[in-house]
């Protein structure tokens, strides 16, 4: 793993990706979710309905544009060139690499998602954002060391129920925590607070089950079954960052799950509606560390050939 400028640009872009559309993945089910408490301009759940859809809105931008951005640094990094040269092999990339046709699905997935973003919500903007958000996952998996194995493998089929479920999981706790959960702080909205933190909460159980059991499969792939990559390659310690970082985002979720929300949901108190928002930011803060990780583990060599 040589990390020089190109290689932190390109991971400084692919984080700029990951934590986009996990933000822009959250938002959408906001969105959803509070769509019928939010119909009325005095409803309770206005504010954060509306924050759902600016954040969606927001994080499909700044997903179109890191996936422009990354591809140039991409094209650099194949070609050997400059930055400002590589605009010149961006064409080549793109039609003669599995890097260039990966991105072509994951950037069309990524303008379908911005342009539902600003249509009005109902059934089928939803149902064109969730289409749009599988393409971007598939493309987003297949830019990965999971398409070594090919275009038409298990290995890039399980990658890339792994990049949607940890985009489920990280992009709930994160638009939640940091954007949309906030503003439902108010007595008034408690009711909605309450059934809104239990779809969270569902959720992300659901989604924590499957990043955990395909994180396992890329785990055992890229050590090769041999504990040493862990051990011995800056892949390996990369990895093992990112698992620490997991088990503690695990460990807040837990505890809202099984002492938090029961107690909100006994009591509807502002404590512990202050409660459960303030773990669910710092599990989002979290998500965001172990996105930022997950680029730099997607650019590294993974364990197995660092050790022959």
């Amino acid at each position: 793993m040589k990390t020089d400028w190109l290689w932190l640009g390109q991971v400084t872009m692919a984080a700029l990706v990951n934590v986009s559309f996990a933000f822009a993945v959250g938002s959408t089910f906001f969105a959803a979710w509070l769509r019928a408490d939010a119909r009325n301009q005095a409803a309770p759940a206005r504010a954060a309905w509306l924050r759902a859809q600016r954040s969606l809105r927001a994080a499909a931008f700044v997903l179109v544009v890191a996936l422009a951005m990354w591809l140039l640094y991409e094209s650099a990094a194949i070609s050997g060139s400059a930055l400002p040269a590589a605009f010149g092999v961006v064409p080549t990339v793109l039609a003669q690499t599995h890097v260039g046709a990966a991105w072509i699905v994951a950037f069309t997935g990524s303008v379908v998602l911005l342009i539902a973003a600003f249509v009005d919500g109902g059934p089928l903007r939803d149902g064109v954002s969730w289409l749009a958000i599988v393409v971007v996952s598939a493309g987003h998996a297949a830019l990965g060391h999971a398409a070594d194995a090919g275009l038409v493998s298990a290995a890039l089929g399980l990658h890339t129920l792994h990049v949607l479920s940890a985009s489920v999981w990280s992009g709930i706790v994160i638009a939640g925590g940091l954007s949309v959960m906030p503003a439902l702080g108010t007595s008034a909205a408690r009711g909605v607070l309450i059934r809104t933190a239990g779809q969270v909460s569902s959720l992300a159980l659901f989604a924590v089950g499957f990043v955990l059991a395909t994180g396992l499969f890329n785990g055992v792939r890229g050590t090769g079954g041999s504990l040493a990559a862990l051990a011995h390659s800056a892949w390996g310690h990369v990895l093992l960052l990112k698992l620490v970082l997991v088990l503690f985002a695990v460990v807040l979720g837990g505890l809202n799950r099984i002492s938090t929300l029961p107690r909100l949901k006994r009591t509807a108190s502002t404590a512990d509606a202050r409660d459960f928002a303030n773990l669910l930011y710092l599990e989002g803060l979290l998500m965001i560390g172990v996105l930022v990780v997950a680029a730099a583990l997607a650019h590294s060599v993974p364990g197995y050939v660092m050790i022959g």
